[in-house]
This record gives C-alpha cells, structure tokens and sequence, in this order.
C-alpha cells in the first residue's frame, strides 16, 4: 500500500472543494484532490445538474415550430456533452497546473479521523492530511415505488438528460424545482409531460399569483399537472411505463394511472455519505443524513470541514463556493466568517421566462408582523420594459414586497425574461440597504430587463 501525508485533502470535485484545493494550492502547501470518477471532475454542477440541464433549457427554448423535435433534441445533447467535455477539462487543467496539488481518481473511505484509503480497481493509497474538506455533494433520491428498481424506463435527472431519444411521453415524478424545470423543458422539446406532485399545488414556496402565474405558463408550454397525487406502482408494458397513482385533493381526481415512454424520478436530492466510512472517523450525521457542521463547517472532528450539499445547507453551487471562503477563512484568515453572514440569498428556477426570487414572500412577511406594501404588474403591461417585446418575451410579472415604514425591500419575485441576471441587484441592494424607492429611481440602461424596476415601483409613490 501506498502511503501519502499531505497538508491539505480534499474528498470531491465539486465547486467549493476545488476552490479550497487550488487556494492552498497556490499557497504552496501540497494537497490531494481525490474525485471517484473521471466523469466528475468539476463536480455536480458543471457535468450533471446547472450547466448541461441550463444549456438544454436554451437549445429547448430556442426550438422553431419547423423544427423535428426528435433531431433537435439529440443535437441539443451533443452540444450539451461537448460542452461540459470542454469545462470538465478546464477544470481538472485548474488543479493540474498547481505543482504542489495531485488529482487522484477512485474511492475514498476514511481510516481515521484525518486519514483515508483510496482505492481504484485494485490500487490501494493512503492519505493522511492535516486537513481535511469533505465535499461530495448530493445525488437523486429513488423513492421507494414498487417498479422502481431495475427498471430500464425510470429515470433520474442525471441519466435523462444523457439519453439522446426524446421520450414522446414523459411522466415526471416529483413537482419541485428540479422536477419543473425539466417537465417545462421536455415539453418545449415535444415531449408530453405530466408532472405527479403529492402536495396541493407546484411552486408552493411561492406567494399564491406568482405560483399561479408559473404554472399557468408552463401549462400553456404542454405540461400537465396532477397535485395532490402519490404515485404507488409503475408497471412496465410494451407500450411504455404506467405510473398508478392515489388522489387525495381535487387535482387528484380520486387517483388512476399515466403512461410514459420515460417514468423521470424528481423526488428531491439527499447528501453522498454512504461508503464514505464517517463513523470510523467520528463524524457525526444528521437525521436527514448530511454531515453535521458548525456555522463555520467545522465537523465533530477537528480539522475535518464539509461544504457545499454534503452538509445539508442549501443545495446552491454558489453556497458552495461561499462554504470555500469560510473555511478558507478558517485555514489563512481571521476566521471570523461564518454562515450567519448571508443575507438575501437568491434562487433561480429556470423555466421560460425563469423564475428567481429572493428574500420574503408577502405571505412570510405578513406573517412576521410586517406592514407591507406590495408593487406587482405583468410584464406585458410595462410600457418601460421594452426589452420583453423585443426577445418576444412578455410572459410573467414583476413583484416586490416592500416594508411600509423604512421603504426596505423584503422580498422579491421575478418571473420574467432576464430574472437569473435581474435578482442579484435586487439581492445586492438588499444586502446594503438600498430602498425601494433607490432601486425605483436608479438609472438603467436602455432597453433592458432592470428598467422593469422604474416602472414597477413607481406603484409605491
């Protein structure tokens, strides 16, 4: 067996991880990147979940009537795999340039608190490190349906979006964001969609008309919704998969069964820790399964961090890179950084027009006792958004919740082209205390989406 002791190990490709590798990296201090698969090098983002599924979101929306669904379809996956083939070696070229950091590929199970074995095919290495920074990320949970396992025509976000036959029927289980946004991106493919959804309604974290207006939006793109519904079996035949399900609301109808070619399982994500040999090393979990950090992502051992959805925060790409600048604060800094830190934390659901929102609902707000003022129009109704009509994109509504006493915006919700862009200053203002009536009488440029802004808040005179 091989043995190494290093400075820093790094368990995982994904965006914090790599972002603490190459920093201590460039510091001078030897480090080893261990990743299982070549494949992943990056991380969940760049090869499997943000980039390849928003790149076909793209070649989805930008799909002509005349257009073969089928053709289009596989082109979009070829361009979606070459794509994330370029970024998947840019990334591993990041850390290979850095002398003092070795990417190693294979499995990771620790041996101790800050030692681990890494074993590929019947090579054996161990590693001891000083430090040691977990982030192995989340991966699709497959819930417990008789018909689930071993099934050719069940699916997971990860392997749908590798396939390149376009599904004539696509039967989603699961109406969260991830499950929506594929439903909503299958369907301008050409796909017939249904959504199973067991609460009352999709979107729910939403205020009541933005969930409306979404749904009404993606309902008109070709989606089906059946809420309130548990799916209970699926039942292969030679004509596709049925999916049975009991109804327990008036979208369930009492119950009955959809068939797809494709039965996509979109019932949430849970943190890789399995195999991982936590409990060798003293590692505590939580009950949901992640594992259990302070506000700094420090572990239950010393000198042991985990970052980005691996220890159950917001399964966010960029909350995991700013995991790597907390525990970077930790290793070089002053280590006063911390979690508690963000404030006006943004989100983005990719539909068409996408769907960002940060802050408070008005529902929340009310809620917290707030007295609210609350601005909302269409975005077919702006007169000083012509943007919209010029990418012939008029779809969604512009909302923002507003404290009635200090003019501080609360909460946000965008639905409507350019929104992933828009938040991030609605976002930044927030987090200086910039007022509504700042953002209301600030100077955009000319046509733009942020313009919006003048319009819509000028509700609040």
């Amino acid at each position: 067996m091989d043995a190494l002791h290093v400075d820093l190990l790094v368990i995982g490709f994904g965006k914090g991880g790599k972002t603490i590798a190459a920093a201590m990296g460039r510091r001078g201090q030897r480090v080893v990147m261990v990743e299982q698969s070549d494949q992943m090098y990056g991380g969940t983002c760049i090869n499997i979940g943000c980039v390849p599924t928003k790149a076909l979101v793209h070649d989805a929306e930008s799909r002509r009537p005349g257009d073969a669904p089928k053709h289009w379809y596989a082109r979009a996956v070829t361009r979606k795999t070459d794509l994330t083939a370029l970024l998947r070696g840019k990334n591993f070229d990041m850390l290979d340039v850095i002398d003092s950091v070795t990417v190693v590929t294979g499995r990771a199970t620790f041996a101790g608190p800050r030692e681990v074995e890494v074993r590929a095919g019947t090579d054996l290495l161990r590693i001891r490190a000083e430090t040691v920074v977990i982030d192995t990320g989340s991966e699709p949970v497959i819930p417990e349906i008789p018909g689930v396992h071993d099934n050719p025509r069940v699916t997971t976000s990860t392997t749908l979006i590798a396939t390149e036959d376009l599904p004539a029927r696509l039967v989603v289980i699961g109406g969260g964001y991830v499950g929506i946004e594929l439903a909503g991106m299958y369907a301008q493919f050409g796909s017939q969609v249904t959504v199973l959804e067991s609460a009352e309604r999709v979107f729910g974290r939403e205020d009541d008309d933005v969930a409306a207006a979404a749904r009404e939006i993606l309902e008109r793109q070709g989606v089906t919704f059946l809420t309130g519904v548990r799916a209970t079996s699926i039942r292969d035949a030679d004509d596709g998969a049925t999916v049975s399900y009991e109804g327990r609301g008036p979208g369930g109808a009492g119950g009955g069964a959809v068939t797809g070619d494709l039965v996509l399982l979109a019932a949430g994500r849970r943190p890789v820790t399995a195999g991982l040999g936590l409990d060798v090393a003293g590692i505590r979990t939580t009950d949901r399964g992640a594992i259990e950090v302070d506000e700094h992502l420090r572990t239950s051992v010393p000198g042991v961090y985990a970052v980005g959805d691996v220890n159950g925060g917001p399964q966010f790409t960029y909350i995991s890179l700013d995991d790597s600048r907390i525990v970077l604060d930790q290793l070089v800094g002053s280590g006063e950084r911390s979690t508690a830190d963000r404030v006006a934390v943004p989100y983005t659901v990719f539909v068409s027009p996408p769907l960002a929102r940060v802050g408070l609902t008005e529902r929340e707000a009310r809620a917290a006792g707030h007295d609210v003022l609350v601005a909302s129009k269409a975005v077919a109704a702006l007169a000083a958004m012509p943007r919209a009509r010029i990418v012939e994109q008029t779809d969604g509504l512009m909302k923002f919740v507003v404290d009635a006493g200090s003019g501080l915006v609360l909460g946000t919700a965008l639905l409507c082209v350019d929104s992933q862009e828009l938040i991030n200053t609605v976002a930044l203002a927030m987090r200086h205390g910039i007022s509504a009536t700042g953002l209301r009488d600030a100077i955009y440029t000319h046509p733009s989406s942020t313009e919006g802004f003048n319009e819509v808040l000028a509700a609040l005179v």
